[in-house]
């Protein structure tokens, strides 16, 4: 009886604990309200704001942001409502359960074919965890994710060229599916901790005789839809949070860092190579962001490995995407892995496209 009644105090402490998360969330908010003054001051004070010059660098860096990225935030938030919907046993049926390469196979061309920018893949991955796919699941999924849209991959084509598209389509899908399986094998020797959402299918499971049946009791109505969207946005709040967050810092150092500049210090070299990954990491830069800045280090630069090394570091190393991984599994240790796992691989793919060159 005292360990029912202090799990039932736990509970409610937890419960009470997220009620009040939920009432206020400081850097939510905080962050919004910044983007907010920025992007209207960019929209309706340009003019008048010119002569200060790191408000006016922060102001339009804002602006071209959210202009940028909206669409792909929105999109995710939609496809949040509707994941929110559906069974966890078809998420992973879909998925094919994690442990092996046909699982991961498929969390990689999910994540290629779906036409999503990092910001808005970021939410749509965080909801596969929760429903249950394995770790090396959701990191395939990412990793493969944010430039290999179908929209970009056409921009990337008149950017670069259709055979250094190809190839940085294949590299990039085959260092998603190298640290999916690795994931799954570190979770495996118990290096990681599992997805406590993971489940099995039962035994009478049938997906297209289940579907019908879900289908046909499911209402469709303005209730039904009104519920969605707000399931939406408060599974995506998490994730909304670190991207708002991620777009002021990204307003910051592009107020206070010219990337042309930078671009000059770019050759096919390890020093060249190396400040590639450095601004990529510090820069949240988005997929249409990162194409052109890629496709200028191929051609400009001479360096096709760092144009690479640009496109991949930022899925690396992002740190809006490692926080919100830290707060979807719950674990430091998955979230730093992705870095330790990936960047390796991108380094070494990059330098020897580089040597290629």
């Amino acid at each position: 009886m005292p360990d029912n009644q202090s799990h039932t105090k736990l509970s409610h402490s937890a419960h009470h604990h997220g009620d009040e998360k939920a009432k206020f969330d400081l850097l939510l908010w905080s962050s919004l309200s910044v983007i907010g003054v920025l992007y209207a001051l960019a929209w309706l004070f340009k003019d008048q704001i010119s002569s200060i010059a790191w408000l006016f660098g922060m102001s339009i860096a804002v602006f071209d942001l959210i202009n940028t990225v909206w669409w792909g935030i929105a999109i995710g938030i939609v496809m949040v409502a509707g994941l929110s919907k559906i069974p966890r046993e078809f998420v992973i049926a879909i998925l094919g359960r994690g442990g092996g390469i046909s699982g991961i196979v498929r969390a990689t061309l999910g994540g290629v074919l779906l036409d999503l920018c990092s910001h808005g893949i970021l939410m749509v991955g965080a909801k596969l965890y929760e429903r249950g796919a394995s770790a090396g699941q959701v990191m395939a999924f990412l990793i493969a994710s944010p430039w290999n849209s179908f929209s970009l991959t056409l921009v990337l084509i008149a950017l670069i060229g259709l055979k250094w598209t190809l190839a940085f389509i294949a590299l990039s899908m085959a260092i998603a599916i190298s640290a999916g399986l690795l994931f799954d094998l570190l979770v495996d020797r118990k290096i990681l901790p599992p997805n406590p959402s993971e489940i099995d299918l039962p035994e009478d499971f049938d997906f297209w005789r289940d579907a019908r049946s879900g289908l046909a009791n499911t209402r469709i109505d303005f209730d039904w839809l009104k519920s969605m969207i707000t399931d939406g946005l408060r599974e995506s709040r998490m994730v909304l949070r670190w991207i708002f967050f991620g777009i002021v810092l990204a307003s910051l150092v592009r107020a206070f860092i010219e990337t042309e500049s930078l671009q000059t210090w770019f050759g096919p070299t390890l020093t060249g190579l190396g400040l590639t990954v450095l601004v990529a990491t510090i820069m949240e830069v988005c997929s249409e962001g990162s194409a052109p800045i890629a496709a200028d280090l191929l051609a400009r630069a001479g360096a096709p490995g760092n144009g690479f090394a640009f496109l991949m570091t930022g899925v690396s190393t992002d740190y809006t995407e490692i926080m919100v991984l830290r707060e979807t599994t719950g674990s430091w240790k998955i979230s730093l892995f992705l870095p330790l796992l990936t960047l390796p691989q991108v380094l070494i793919v990059s330098w020897l496209l580089n040597l290629a060159s």
